[in-house]
């Protein structure tokens, strides 16, 4: 198994752990992403595995939306596709062309899928109540992407202003507040 599909596979373990753990009145319930609900979230977060494994086949992706009744088995799906591609050497090894320019189907999850799902876990977790404690090996190899992108990620729809930490604080705080969050 690949780093990548190790990483991949304990950040989708904790964020499916976080969907698992939302109870019916709590997905509606406000998350730290501006307008943005826990379900609003998940949606995202699908979508997001959705477009990165069809840029395999340099398809569009069949979106999903706040209305969709089983987020639980679309995320599932989602997880699974990106898992199988993974696990395929030749797939896995796939350029593809994205928003990062060209590059290998496993450094894109590695980047992109990884973080972004990463980040959103803990915005599930804070919005539901949930254990909001991070991979640290996952946290590190996010903060790792992040950091010499840093202007180009703070744009609508991207992320809000980088907040100062305190200087005692642990890498996820430090992480978090890089992405714009509020510890």
């Amino acid at each position: 198994m690949s780093e990548t599909l190790t990483r991949y596979t304990a950040i989708a373990d904790d964020f499916e752990g976080r969907l698992l753990g939302i109870s019916d009145q709590k997905w509606s319930a406000k998350s730290p992403c501006e307008d943005w609900c826990a379900r609003d979230i998940a949606v995202h977060v699908i979508n997001v595995h959705r477009a990165v494994n069809a840029s395999l086949e340099g398809s569009t992706p069949e979106n999903i939306n706040s209305d969709t009744p089983d987020l639980i088995s679309n995320w599932k799906e989602a997880r699974e596709s990106i898992s199988s591609s993974l696990a395929d050497p030749q797939l896995a090894s796939k350029t593809i062309s994205g928003m990062f320019g060209e590059q290998p189907f496993e450094s894109l999850v590695s980047r992109l899928l990884c973080t972004d799902t990463l980040v959103h876990t803990w915005d599930i977790a804070r919005a539901t109540g949930q254990d909001e404690k991070l991979d640290s090996d996952a946290v590190t190899k996010a903060f790792e992407f992040l950091l010499p992108i840093d202007e180009a990620i703070r744009r609508p729809g991207g992320f809000a202003p980088k907040i100062e930490p305190a200087p005692d604080s642990d890498e996820q705080t430090r992480f978090l507040n890089f992405c714009g969050r509020t510890v």
